[in-house]
């Protein structure tokens, strides 16, 4: 009889691991968001600095940044730039600057960070075409920041190589007068745009390290010695659930068998 309840408690306590083992194994795999931070950095001392963030959904990218140090109340043309077909860019230093003219333009930026491949605009397009649709960049506030966040759907191309492209803002203030003037001269891009507007103000490349990944290695939960009836519970998951119910059933099952020794041993006595 001992034993037969033994089995049953030891059937009773495995039934809830098995429904959520079984759960757990009929549940759909999803694939996680593959994170990039980016680091902001100033290109021709602008001051400016700041943070992007790119995750992918399956297709969906989503850009977040937040930068400061820009020039207030003025539209940022922003752009993610670099390549799809395996050339290595990165953000340009000093030494872009090939005419001597005190300014890394875009055009000689652009050897260095290549070509625009997104525009990140707040709204419609988001093609090349749109570089230069300064109606639809977002503006720095009065105090120079600015905040941005949308998802685009993107191509296959752009999630292969997410890690060969980099995040562009423009719009520098050589002169300090808090706007976009001729003083620097013309863009080369647009003659009608002066070139503090189209000239890049920060830079930032996608290294590849993940955002919030698991760290390597395990987590130390410790554990019971031989003689212990305690569970580590820090063991998660339904592995850990598992090996929890298997525990408790040994344990009651070893209790029982201590019990039923007992009982036997009294009986020979009497």
């Amino acid at each position: 009889m001992t034993t037969q309840r033994t089995a049953r408690l030891t059937a009773l306590l495995a039934l809830p691991v098995a429904l959520a083992l079984s759960g757990a194994a009929a549940a759909p795999a999803t694939a996680e968001d593959k994170a990039y931070q980016i680091n902001l950095e100033q290109l021709n001392d602008s001051q400016g600095k700041g943070t992007a963030m790119l995750s992918l959904n399956g297709n969906q990218l989503t850009v977040k940044i937040e930068s400061e140090g820009l020039v207030p109340g003025q539209p940022h043309a922003q752009h993610i730039h670099g390549s799809t077909d395996g050339h290595d860019f990165q953000c340009p230093d000093a030494s872009a600057d090939t005419d001597g003219d005190g300014i890394i333009n875009n055009t000689e930026a652009t050897v260095h960070y290549g070509d625009i491949n997104i525009s990140l605009t707040t709204d419609g397009d988001t093609g090349p075409d749109s570089g230069l649709a300064v109606d639809r960049m977002p503006k720095a506030d009065a105090q120079g920041k600015l905040s941005y966040e949308r998802t685009i759907p993107v191509s296959q191309d752009v999630v292969d190589h997410i890690k060969d492209l980099h995040v562009v803002q423009h719009g520098i203030d050589p002169n300090g007068n808090n706007k976009y003037d001729f003083g620097a001269g013309k863009s080369e891009l647009d003659p009608k745009l002066p070139q503090e507007a189209t000239a890049p103000a920060v830079c930032g490349v996608v290294e590849g390290a993940a955002v919030g990944s698991i760290p390597v290695g395990g987590v130390e939960t410790g554990g019971a010695t031989a003689e212990s009836n305690e569970v580590p519970w820090a063991l998660a998951g339904a592995g850990g659930l598992a090996f929890a119910a298997i525990a408790g059933a040994l344990v009651l099952n070893r209790r029982r068998r201590a019990t039923a020794s007992v009982e036997r041993s009294g009986r020979s006595a009497a």
